[in-house]
């Protein structure tokens, strides 16, 4: 477990905003409900879509996280900013896909941007497989892989309170994002061949 501090993983508590001017960021941190206004520039996938289920869904061309497995210590779980989608639930580390990028790419770069799964070039890491929610015009993959080498998750962004280790058969004691808790049955299974 990286820390329960929310202040944890800030690399430089003062930061430049788009100005140029320095300020403390702590401010905005993830305990926050409003949005940091020092996030970085928008990526092209970065945007609000409603979904044949009459539902508003993060990101333009769809989204992707990555359940990673350890082992050792179980599952990584990202507890969510209060400011982003479902704040302050726990789920995987991921985000919007960007224009041409596959879900196991943008699981890996996301993964890596919020907690420093192991590398952004995914060598640490072994997908094992994917899971797909498709509501036709949007659509989330949740990529499931195996670390390969023990770390610990660093919290880089501004999107996560906490990153923990957290033993499979914990993981419903959590309170978990919607999306993850109606999945996670699913995901479990896909799973369980390869403990």
């Amino acid at each position: 477990m990286s820390s329960s501090d929310p202040n944890a993983g800030d690399q430089n508590a003062y930061t430049h905003d788009r100005s140029g001017a320095s300020r403390d960021e702590t401010a905005y941190g993830p305990n926050s409900k409003d949005l940091p206004d020092y996030l970085p520039p928008r990526r092209s996938g970065d945007g609000w879509t409603l979904g044949s289920d009459g539902q508003k869904h993060w990101g333009l061309n769809g989204a992707a996280g990555l359940m990673l497995l350890d082992p050792e210590q179980g599952i990584l779980m990202q507890h969510r900013a209060l400011w982003s989608v479902e704040g302050g639930t726990w789920g995987f580390p991921g985000g919007a896909r960007d224009l041409g990028e596959s879900a196991i790419d943008a699981a890996v770069r996301e993964s890596f941007e919020e907690a420093g799964v192991p590398d952004s070039t995914a060598e640490g890491i072994e997908i094992l497989e994917t899971y797909v929610l498709d509501l036709g015009d949007w659509s989330y993959t949740t990529v499931i892989a195996r670390t390969l080498r023990h770390f610990e998750p660093v919290i880089n962004d501004p999107e996560s309170i906490e990153l923990a280790w957290v033993p499979i058969d914990r993981l419903t004691d959590l309170e978990l994002h919607p999306g993850v808790a109606a999945s996670l049955p699913a995901l479990v299974e896909l799973l369980r061949p390869h403990l």
